[in-house]
């Protein structure tokens, strides 16, 4: 599995925006369209609300990729 770190630079940051900046998909659109397909695990567990608040220190995986969340600042 591919692992790539993703800075966040504020408090949180939507689901489907996070997979886009993380290079992911495409726009935020598509990223919407990603998490309702059932793709797309937070922590381990299936997240099916497109815009569910990721914060530093959770995990997102998307088929291959998992992207570790991480404050800017660490």
């Amino acid at each position: 599995m591919k692992q790539t770190v993703f800075r966040l630079d504020r408090e949180f940051v939507e689901l489907n925006q996070l997979l886009k900046l993380a290079g992911l998909c495409d726009s935020g659109g598509s990223g919407k369209a990603l998490v309702a397909s059932g793709n797309v695990l937070v922590d381990g567990r299936v997240e099916l609300r497109k815009t569910c608040k990721i914060r530093a220190g959770q995990k997102v995986v998307l088929d291959d990729v998992q992207v570790l969340v991480q404050a800017a600042t660490d």
